[in-house]
């Protein structure tokens, strides 16, 4: 199984025809963020990827802003799910490592999201708004593995958050790192997997302490 750090761009499917609609421009509009860049891509740009009349897109994404916060979201939905297989499998400390270093191969062979992502942390770097956004994913993504690290050591929640919060930081940090390389040798990735290996090891220990 695959843990999404940096989520893939895989259409969602929503049973409302509204949020339906959303997630395919949602979809569309990707390849052309990570092209001409967030400040490139003008709204007319975005309107014709998504087969739209501006007037028409408009409705859906009043600002740029409000597109980044709804891929977000929707991505965030994913990494929620990839997560609760990991809470619920039967070794979770195996399928949260098995799930990083899948998701670490497949960010080192050219993940095709990887320059979109790119893109909205350039923005976030000029964009305070893009930027609470972007702060507010990692804090959720740092959440959700510490929940796997307090399943896996069996501490309640709020001291694996003590303990182990700078370790899913670091986590996250290496993921989106590679992921925003746009392709990496096999000796880096050997070395971000080992060091990922690492940071898992020291969570597991604090089981055997119990």
């Amino acid at each position: 199984m695959q843990v999404q750090l940096v989520p893939s761009p895989q259409m969602p499917v929503a049973a409302d025809p509204k949020e339906q609609r959303e997630a395919e421009i949602l979809h569309s509009i990707r390849t052309t963020f990570a092209e001409k860049g967030f400040d490139g891509a003008s709204m007319q740009d975005l309107a014709r990827a998504a087969g739209m009349s501006v007037g028409n897109f408009y409705r859906y994404f009043p600002s740029k802003a409000a597109m980044v916060e709804a891929i977000i979201r929707r991505d965030l939905a994913e990494v929620e799910a990839k997560f609760s297989l990991v809470l619920n499998a039967p070794d979770p400390a195996l399928a949260l490592r098995a799930g990083l270093h899948e998701r670490i191969a497949e960010e080192c062979g050219g993940c095709v999201d990887g320059p979109l992502w790119a893109e909205i942390n350039a923005a976030a770097a000029r964009k305070p708004e893009i930027a609470d956004v972007v702060r507010g994913m990692e804090r959720e993504i740092c959440r959700y593995l510490t929940q796997a690290f307090a399943r896996i050591t069996g501490l309640p929640q709020a001291e694996a958050m003590q303990r182990f919060g700078a370790h899913g930081t670091v986590a996250v940090m290496l993921v989106k790192a590679v992921a925003m390389q746009g392709g990496c040798s096999k000796d880096l990735q050997a070395l971000v997997q080992r060091i990922i290996d690492v940071i898992l090891d020291e969570v597991a220990a604090a089981r055997s302490e119990g």
